[in-house]
C-alpha cells in the first residue's frame, strides 16, 4: 500500500525551492486545469546510504487508461525497488509506469507509488516532472510556473507559527454564556463522530465548512484545524456513553462511508495550505489492553473488539488513507495516564499502538504523534508531591490515590511514554499532544502546598490537584476547571497543549436519554453511581442533569470557569 499523496505535495513544494515552508494554494484565477497535472515527491525516510520516496500523481488532463512519469536526478541516485508502479531507470533519468490494476486516471483523480533507492553525497531533489510527456506542476497556458497546490515540506510541529482555528459553532456557544467570551476565542478540536457529521446534515457545518471558514481564518499566514476522527466499529468498547453508530463488525462501512470520504476531502488541493491536525480514535487502543481478557476491568464488547481485530484495522486504515494527504499530521490516542501509567499496561499499550500503526497498508511515518489526556481531567503536574517521594515509611506508589501507579500527572507521563514509543520503533522526532481543556482543577479547592506528613495518604490526598475520587472516573467531573490554555511547543517532546475536547460539551447523560446517535447511557455518568473495578468501586463524581454526549452542558461550562488553572 502506498502513503503517495503526503509525499507527493510535500515533494513538490521542496521542487519550488520552498523547504520548510508551505507553499499557497493556486489562485482562483489560475484554475487546476490550467496546470494539466501535479506530482508530490516526498521523501520520507533518509539516511547515509538510501532512501525511501513517496509520489502522487493527480491528472487535471483528459482521463487516462495508462500514465507513466518521468523525472532525472542531479546525482547518483539509484531506484532499487518500488511499489504500485513499474519503475525503470536510464542513467539519471526514471520512469514510472502504472500497473495493471491502477492504469485509469479520471480527470482530477490522483495515483501514487512509492519506492527505495541509494545515493551517495547528497540526495538533491528532482526539479522537473512530467506525465505522458506534459511537464506537471507548471500553467500549461503560457503563464509560467505556478505555485503547486500541495503543502511544503511538512513542519515537524504544525502548531509551531500557526494560529489554530476557533469552530465558529463552539465559539458562539461559549460566547452566549455569561462570562464566556473571556475563553470563545480559543481554539477547539472538530468532531466528526458519525457519517452525518462530515457533510454537516442534521448537526450544522460539515467539514467542508470547517475547512473553508479555516482558510479565511487563516488569511496570509499559518493555521492549523484539529479533527477528531471519532467512529470505529464497536466504538468505545468500555464505556456506554460514547458508544457509536457502527456496529462491531462493521469495518467496511468505516473504511468507505467514513475515512475515505473524509480523505477525499482533506485531499483537496484548495485545503492544501492548511495545517491539518487529525487525533485518531479517542479512547480505542488502549482498551484492548486493559479491558480484555481475564481482567476485572475487562468488558464481553471489548473482547470482541480485540478477537475482530477491527480496532487495529480500522485505525490502520484511517492512518494510511489520511496520512497519504501531504498536509495531514496524524496524532494517535494514547489515552492518559491514570489508564496506562501502570508497568503492566505501559510497555503493552506502545507495542498495541505500533500493531495499529503498521496494519491496512499503514506505516510508522504515517504518524507524526500522540495526544493524551484527550477529554480527560488528569492534572499537567502535580507539583506538591512526586513518585519519588516517601511517608512514614511508605513510598508515594502505595498511595491509594497513586494505587502502584509510575506516574502522577500527564507531563511526566507524556514525555515517559514518548520514549517507549520510541523504543518500540515509532520515529524518534515524534512529538505529544495533551488535551488540557479540562484537567486546571484550580478555585477554592485547589490546595497550595503538601498534604500532612502524618501518612502517605495525607500526604497524597491533601497536596494533589486533582481533585477526583479516583482516576477512573471519566464523566463531566465535579469541580474540574479549564487547564493551561492552548500553546505551541510548551515543553520538551510536547508539541502543544490542546483543547481538543471543547469545553462545555458533555461527556454522557447523567440519566438514559433516547437519541438517534448511537449513544448509551452508562452508569459513570450517573452521580449516584457506587463504582466499578475501574474506577476501584468509588462513587462516580459526575455532575447531575447532563445531556447525552457531545451536547452542550451549561452547568459544566460556567464550573469550569469557574475553576479554571490559570485563573481566568
Amino acid at each position: 500500500m502506498s502513503r503517495t499523496r503526503t509525499a507527493l505535495l510535500a515533494a513538490l513544494a521542496l521542487v519550488a525551492g520552498a523547504a520548510g515552508t508551505a507553499m499557497a494554494a493556486v489562485p482562483d484565477d489560475v484554475g487546476a486545469q490550467a496546470i494539466p497535472c501535479t506530482v508530490d515527491y516526498k521523501v520520507q525516510n533518509q539516511w547515509s546510504t538510501g532512501f525511501t520516496t513517496a509520489v502522487t500523481i493527480t491528472n487535471n488532463s483528459a482521463a487516462k487508461s495508462s500514465w507513466a512519469v518521468k523525472w532525472s536526478y542531479a546525482g547518483n541516485q539509484t531506484v532499487t525497488n518500488g511499489w504500485n508502479s513499474r519503475i525503470t531507470q536510464s542513467g539519471s533519468t526514471v520512469t514510472a509506469a502504472n500497473e495493471t490494476y491502477n492504469g485509469t486516471l479520471a480527470t482530477g483523480a490522483s495515483v501514487s507509488f512509492g519506492f527505495q533507492a541509494s545515493y551517495s553525497g547528497t540526495n538533491a531533489l528532482p526539479t522537473t516532472f512530467t506525465l505522458d510527456g506534459v511537464t506537471c506542476n507548471v500553467d500549461d497556458g503560457g503563464g509560467g510556473p505556478t505555485n503547486p497546490p500541495g503543502p511544503g515540506t511538512k513542519v515537524d510541529n504544525p502548531y509551531a507559527g500557526a494560529k489554530v482555528y476557533v469552530n465558529p459553532e463552539w465559539s458562539a456557544k461559549a460566547a452566549a454564556e455569561p462570562g464566556g467570551s473571556r475563553i470563545s476565542n480559543q481554539p477547539t478540536g472538530v468532531w466528526l463522530d458519525r457519517i452525518a457529521a462530515i457533510e454537516g446534515v442534521g448537526s450544522g457545518m460539515g467539514l467542508r465548512d470547517h475547512l473553508d471558514e479555516a482558510l479565511r481564518q487563516k488569511g496570509s499566514g499559518e493555521l492549523a484545524i484539529q479533527l477528531v476522527i471519532y467512529n470505529l466499529p464497536g466504538r468505545d468498547c468500555a464505556a456506554l456513553a460514547s458508544n457509536g453508530e457502527l456496529g462491531p463488525t462493521e469495518i467496511g462501512r468505516y473504511k468507505t462511508e467514513y475515512i475515505d470520504p473524509i480523505a477525499a476531502i482533506l485531499a483537496d488541493a484548495k485545503y492544501a495550505g492548511l495545517r491539518i491536525v487529525t487525533t485518531v480514535e479517542i479512547d480505542s487502543l488502549p482498551n484492548l489492553v486493559t479491558n480484555t481478557g481475564s481482567r476485572p476491568t475487562a468488558t464481553p464488547q471489548c473482547d470482541v473488539m480485540k478477537a475482530n481485530g477491527n480496532y487495529v484495522k480500522g485505525v490502520g486504515y484511517a492512518l494510511n488513507k489520511l496520512g497519504d494527504v501531504g498536509n495531514v499530521y496524524n496524532y494517535v490516542d494514547a489515552g492518559h495516564h491514570g489508564w496506562i501509567g501502570w508497568d503492566d499496561n505501559f510497555g503493552a499499550s506502545a507495542t498495541t499502538f505500533k500493531e495499529a500503526a503498521t496494519a491496512e497498508g499503514a506505516t510508522v511515518n504515517d504518524v507524526h504523534g500522540f495526544i493524551t489526556n484527550t477529554a480527560n481531567y488528569s492534572a499537567l503536574k502535580e507539583n506538591n508531591f512526586s513518585i519519588n517521594d516517601s511517608v512514614a515509611g511508605k513510598s508515594v506508589r502505595e498511595s491509594k490515590w497513586v494505587d502502584w501507579n509510575r506516574y502522577v500527572d500527564e507531563l511526566s507521563f507524556a514525555q515517559a511514554f514518548r520514549n517507549q514509543l520510541v523504543s518500540v520503533g515509532f520515529n524518534s522526532n515524534i512529538g505529544m499532544l495533551i488535551d488540557t481543556s479540562r484537567n486546571g482543577w484550580g478555585g477554592s479547592a485547589r490546595p497550595t502546598g503538601p498534604g500532612a506528613t502524618t501518612s502517605v495518604d495525607t500526604y497524597v490526598d491533601g497536596g494533589r490537584y486533582d481533585r477526583r475520587l479516583n482516576t477512573g472516573n471519566w464523566c463531566n467531573q465535579s469541580g474540574a476547571g479549564l487547564g493551561e490554555r492552548p500553546k505551541a511547543a510548551p515543553e520538551a517532546g510536547i508539541d502543544a497543549y490542546v483543547w481538543m475536547k471543547p469545553p462545555g460539551e458533555s461527556d454522557g447523560s447523567s440519566s438514559a436519554i433516547p437519541n438517534n446517535e448511537g449513544k448509551g447511557f452508562d452508569r459513570m455518568c450517573d452521580p449516584t453511581y457506587t463504582g466499578n473495578p475501574r474506577n476501584n468501586n468509588n462513587m462516580s463524581g459526575a455532575l447531575a442533569n447532563a445531556p447525552i454526549s457531545g451536547h452542550w452542558f451549561s452547568a459544566q461550562f460556567q464550573q469550569l470557569m469557574q475553576n479554571a488553572y490559570p485563573a481566568l
